[in-house]
């Protein structure tokens, strides 16, 4: 997925933008686009990045335990 940055971007925000809280998504784009590093932390408007495609959530929810009922 390729997305266009707005002013005062970084990659963390790129990243909770659009695939929000993923683990590894951050190393992930930095490997897909070796050239956005130069541009230090703070990304300027309008530049276009590759993003690596979200994986599907695998994790599973446990009951929830109330300690007064």
């Amino acid at each position: 997925m390729q997305v266009r940055t707005q002013q005062h971007d970084t990659v963390d925000a790129l990243v909770w933008r659009y695939l929000d809280d993923g683990a590894g998504y951050v190393e992930q784009t930095l490997e897909l686009n070796p050239a956005l590093a130069r541009h230090g932390a703070v990304l300027p408007a309008g530049l276009v990045v590759t993003l690596p495609e979200p994986v599907a959530s695998t994790a599973t929810f446990a009951d929830v335990v109330q300690l007064w009922d």
